[in-house]
Parts: C-alpha cells; structure tokens; sequence
C-alpha cells in the first residue's frame, strides 16, 4: 500500500463505552464523512429494541466508530509488541473493514433483511465497489483498495488474520456491540473486560489467539453474549415488535403487487418492493423516511395494513403465550379457528421459536475450526477453548428456546368464546387471567 497519510492533528470521537475514539489517518476520517457512513447515523443498531429498552436508541454510526477502535487498539498492540505473525502492511485494510462493516444495514436492520431476503453484508460490498463516495475515497487511496475491503468483508480475504478481526467469535464487531447494547439498554450482562481480553490477544501462524492466562475473560465474554441474547436481542417484547415491523413490510409488498393505491408511497420503496433497487436508491433507505410511510399508512384504506402500522407507531403490540411443544397439526387447527370465527390465519397469529448458538463446540475434524476460539500456552501449543474450559463447554452446542405464539389481544378477546376449547385453552389464562388468592 502507499505509505499511510497522517492527519495534521489527531482527531478525536468523546464516546460513552470507549471514552474517547482515535482517528490518526487521513484516509480514515475521510471515509467517515462520507454520505455512505454518514446515513449509518439514521440507522438503529438495535432495530426495534427502543420499544423495549427505551434507551437503546443508538446508532449502527456509533458501533461502527467503536468497532475501528477496538480494531486500532488491537493492531497498535502487536505492532507495539513486534509480533512476526502480524503483517503491519495490513492494518489500514483491516481499520477500513472494520470502520465500514455495517455500511450495507438497512432501516430496522436485520426485520428488512428477513422481510426482503437481502443480506447487509453483500449489501455492503455492493456499496463498496459501486459508483459510491466511499469507493472514490478508497480507490484513491491506492486502485484495488476497495476490493480488498469487500474480501475481508466477504471473508475470503488472503490474510485469514485480518479477517479475525472483524469476523470471528472473538472478533471486534461482537467486543462492541456487547458493551455498547449493555451501556444503552441498561442491563449489566454486557459488561465485559474488554481491556484484559484485548492484552491477551497475540498474532500467532495467521490467525489471532489468546493467550492461556487470559481464558477467564473469554469465558466472562462467551457468557455475557448467552445473557445478552436471552436479556436482551431475544427478548419476548422486542420479538413481538420485529413480527409487527415485518407483518408491515409483508402486507405493503403484498398489496404493491397486487397493484393497490397507496396514498403515500414515498421513492425508493417501490424499487424495494418489486426487488430490483439499485445503491444509489438503497443508500436512501433510511428509518426516518421508513417510518414516515408508516404514519401515513395507518390512514390507508387497507385494514390490515393500517392495523399493523397503528399497532407499530403508537406500541400496541402483540402479546404472546410460551409452549415447549408445538406440531404443524396443532399450528393448523389454530390458524383454522381463527379463520373461523373472522381473525386473519396469518397477520393475527405468529409462531416464533428463538434460538441461540452461545458458543459451536470445536469436534475435532471439524472443518468449521478456523472459526474457533483458539488459547496459546506458555510451549506456544494451541488448544480450543472448549477443550480446556469446563464453563465454555456447558453453554456450546446448546441450542435453547421455546415456542411463543403472538397474537393480538384486543381481538382475541372479543372472539375467544367462539374458539373449540382445545384452541381456546392455549390463550385463556392469557385473556382471561386466573384470580390470586391470598391468605389473611
């Protein structure tokens, strides 16, 4: 690469979890005034989570400026140390990679992407190697510049290492975005050390690994990300808001195709809709103008997607009943039932199954190994973290979650009388809640 250009004077980011956010090259904050990185601003990082946790209003922006900081803490390290195993040419790659992650994420982030089918990680280097200020930027820095970001990105880059990074179990991305949701929800599991787990990481034969005496961190690390996932990305409110969100998105597609007259359908929207949106149109997309069209389609003429717009801006959510066990034939009678006596089988009733792989046990042959969490001894022998802790190997391989079945209470309170006792029984004591007893 062309020797890195520093700025005249360092520039600074006051930041809540990392206190402050260094920016030393040029090429660096360049991209961070970029429209592509700025429109990161508009964008939640927690999707829908603010209607839960009300002060998780922060932005994929904010991540991003975090995870480069880590990533530059992390680089400064070896490069502090002198490790061989660390190519230095590489760190201006793996700071922009780690800096523009997130640029693909759309409006409510991962709701749009299961609503739409697109991945914000193709989106991504789609931005990245597209007619986009933020390719300019990387192309003048040297030609091919932005293609080795898109790899690394893609993770098939040369240097697995640089990859590691910023994707990997132990990577970047996940050290902030665990402090960060912990800091702006309010909860405590998030809290890791990140300072003792960034001193224990060493560059070693391409990949990066912790050393041995640092394993208590990465447990306290894998067991924050499992009570972060149970607490807060799977909690049952802000799943009940991400089914409302994407019934939105499923109504207005429907209806787009069916030709309707929407009284507001503001641009790019129906490139969205008919699946052929273009960057330029996408780095439109934003939650601001998503959530106009919300507005204005509870006033649509269409019931359904009036409801569900209400019922999203004003947070009448749906409630739901949890079951550890649930058939397709079970599915079906209640969907019929609900048919039945006028409630719609599919927007009035979700079933959901939330599942977390806290941490994937290494089996040895597994070809997934370089995704491992790898510790180094004090004879530089490698092991697998699971091999050796008895904590990591408790939560790994486990995939826990039980069934919710959501539906509007409002309406089923109306109808439930009419429902077969065996579907009404499921949602009773929900309704219909049994009358505490106490003793004087």
């Amino acid at each position: 690469m062309k020797p890195v250009q520093p700025l005249g004077e360092e520039k600074v980011f006051k930041d809540p979890v990392h206190n402050y956010i260094h920016v030393q090259d040029r090429l660096i904050w360049t991209l961070i005034n970029t429209p592509e990185f700025q429109r990161l601003r508009r964008i939640r990082q927690l999707g829908t989570s603010y209607l839960t946790f009300h002060g998780a209003e922060h932005s994929r922006f904010s991540h991003s400026l975090g995870v480069y900081e880590i990533t530059r803490r992390i680089i400064s390290q070896f490069e502090r140390g002198g490790y061989e195993d660390w190519p230095r040419e590489e760190s201006l790659v793996a700071l922009c990679a780690a800096l523009l992650h997130d640029l693909g994420h759309g409006p409510f982030s991962h709701s749009i992407e299961e609503s739409f089918d697109m991945d914000h990680e193709e989106w991504t280097c789609r931005i990245l190697l597209g007619d986009t200020e933020v390719n300019r930027v990387l192309e003048e820095a040297e030609t091919g510049l932005a293609e080795r970001v898109a790899s690394v990105i893609r993770k098939d880059y040369e240097k697995p290492i640089v990859v590691n990074l910023v994707s990997s179990p132990l990577d970047a991305d996940r050290m902030d975005y665990l402090l960060r949701d912990a800091y702006f929800t309010g909860v405590n599991y998030g809290t890791i050390d990140v300072d003792r787990i960034l001193r224990m990481l060493r560059p070693h034969n391409g990949r990066v690994v912790v050393k041995e005496s640092g394993m208590h961190a990465i447990e306290d690390y894998l067991m924050a990300r499992y009570q972060m996932y149970w607490q807060v990305y799977f909690h049952p409110v802000t799943r009940s808001s991400d089914i409302v969100l994407r019934q939105i998105f499923r109504r207005a597609k429907e209806l787009f195709d069916q030709g309707f007259a929407f009284k507001f359908l503001p641009y790019p929207l129906p490139a969205l809709f008919e699946g052929n949106i273009q960057v330029h149109d996408y780095l439109l997309l934003d939650e601001a103008l998503v959530q106009t069209a919300f507005m204005q389609w509870t006033r649509e003429d269409d019931e359904i997607l009036a409801d569900v717009c209400h019922r999203f801006m004003q947070r009448r959510l749906y409630k739901y009943v949890e079951t550890d066990l649930i058939d397709l034939e079970t599915i079906d009678s209640i969907r019929n039932e609900f048919a039945r006596v006028g409630l719609h089988p599919q927007y009035d009733l979700e079933i959901d199954f939330p599942t977390d792989l806290p941490y994937d046990v290494f089996r040895p042959g597994d070809p997934k190994k370089e995704k491992q969490i790898l510790l180094l001894d004090r004879q530089n022998r490698i092991q697998e973290i699971s091999e050796v802790s008895d904590i990591v190997r408790s939560i790994s391989g486990i995939h826990r979650g039980r069934y919710h079945l959501y539906y509007p209470q409002d309406k089923l309170e109306k109808v439930i009388h009419q429902l077969s006792e065996e579907v009404a029984a499921i949602f009773e004591n929900k309704i219909n809640p049994p009358q505490m007893e106490f003793e004087i």
